[in-house]
């Protein structure tokens, strides 16, 4: 039976989430008192492409992959949503099904809106409409930046940005060497080639170049990234 109540750790991931943290105290409190909490294994299916959207969902811990599958039935991972980001309110919005399946990437825990509370909120906020605004203003910038990237990066640059992207997300410092940072999401080198488009052996053929170079290790249980500052130039220096 889930917890209805979040954790300390939960609860902090929501409340200093980028976008949530922006929202006035008593829209804070409005979204936070009607919402619910359910708690995921990893691979479990939250939603479900083609369900219709009846919820709003923000995750407090863990992971949510988001990923479709091709005419081949071959699954492919779009994205990963990180603990404070918020996101189904499109489908809300437009009244149409959900576009992709998301599932839990390890233990995860999830907070959850319903849509008619959603719309009660809406009517009594009118500051959610302004960012829920700045909220897509900002995914549309990221999407378009992403698909520059693809079309202009060579694949060692456009890996490196995702690796920076995902140390700031999930990067843990490792302790006593502070300066090297834990990616803690555990991605298989084929989740990290989907991200970027690319197959896994060129994938790996690129990080066991920064390797060598002593820019990232590749441990069993993931990636440590030894120079973060080395990391960002690849990433701009390669256009």
């Amino acid at each position: 039976m889930d917890d209805p109540i979040l954790t300390m750790e939960e609860r902090e991931a929501i409340n200093n989430g980028r976008w949530f943290s922006s929202l006035s105290p008593s829209l804070r409190h409005d979204i936070l008192r009607c919402a619910h909490v359910k708690r995921y294994q990893d691979g479990d299916l939250i939603c479900a492409r083609g369900e219709p959207a009846e919820q709003w969902i923000a995750c407090a811990k863990g992971s949510v992959r988001v990923s479709s599958t091709t005419l081949t039935g071959k699954q492919i991972t779009l994205t990963y949503v990180e603990p404070g980001v918020w996101f189904g309110d499109v489908a809300i919005f437009d009244g149409e099904r959900r576009t992709h399946d998301t599932h839990a990437h390890g233990p995860s825990t999830i907070l959850i809106v319903t849509r008619a509370d959603f719309q009660r909120i809406l009517t009594q906020h009118a500051e959610l409409y302004e960012a829920l605004m700045r909220l897509q203003a900002r995914r549309i910038r990221l999407l378009f930046g992403q698909v520059e990237d693809l079309n202009t990066l060579p694949l060692r640059a456009r890996l490196a940005k995702q690796l920076v992207y995902l140390m700031r997300s999930y990067g843990s410092t490792c302790p006593p060497d502070h300066d090297e940072v834990r990616i803690t999401l555990q991605l298989a080198q084929e989740e990290l080639a989907q991200l970027l488009g690319a197959s896994r052996q060129r994938v790996n053929q690129e990080l066991k170049g920064m390797e060598r170079e002593g820019v990232i290790r590749i441990e069993p249980t993931g990636l440590v990234v030894c120079d973060a500052a080395a990391l960002a130039r690849i990433g701009e220096a390669e256009r």
